[in-house]
């Protein structure tokens, strides 16, 4: 069970590397004005959408779920912590999701949002992570 720790770990880091990432592209390719610089940007942020977060969220759920279905869900099932942090896990997978919209809205030339609002944006997985660990480290209820 340790080796699924582990590996659920690799792949939450890989996972939230590309969630701090993906944003920030969003916020120079909001910015770009010339067609080779939006054209890199949206293989940029294809190939890490669609190569890396997607993946490792994939793996990050499946290994997490095996944690909980495997001994977690019977040693904590009685812990609020718990089904908090499932919760903003839920809410990570949505703005996971979110972040593929726009990926479609660049490739789209749909981008409606400015170079602001994607620096903002890209904020929120910040305290999501820190809110998630927290309640796994503390476990405060």
């Amino acid at each position: 069970m340790l080796w699924v720790k582990a590996f659920h770990v690799i792949f939450v880091v890989t996972w939230f590397a590309a969630l701090f990432y993906l944003p920030r592209l969003f916020v120079y390719h909001a910015m770009a004005e010339d067609e080779v610089s939006k054209k890199r940007f949206k293989i940029m942020e294809r190939k890490l959408y669609y190569g890396i977060m997607t993946p490792s969220m994939i793996l990050t759920v499946i290994l997490g779920l095996w944690m909980l279905w495997d001994y977690a869900w019977m040693m904590y099932s009685n812990m609020g912590w718990l089904y908090v942090k499932l919760a903003l896990v839920a809410i990570l997978i949505a703005y996971h999701f979110f972040c593929g919209k726009l990926l479609k809205d660049f490739k789209e030339e749909q981008n409606i949002y400015g170079h602001v609002f994607y620096r903002w944006f890209n904020e929120f997985p910040v305290l999501i992570l820190m809110a998630v660990v927290i309640l796994v480290v503390v476990k405060p209820f």
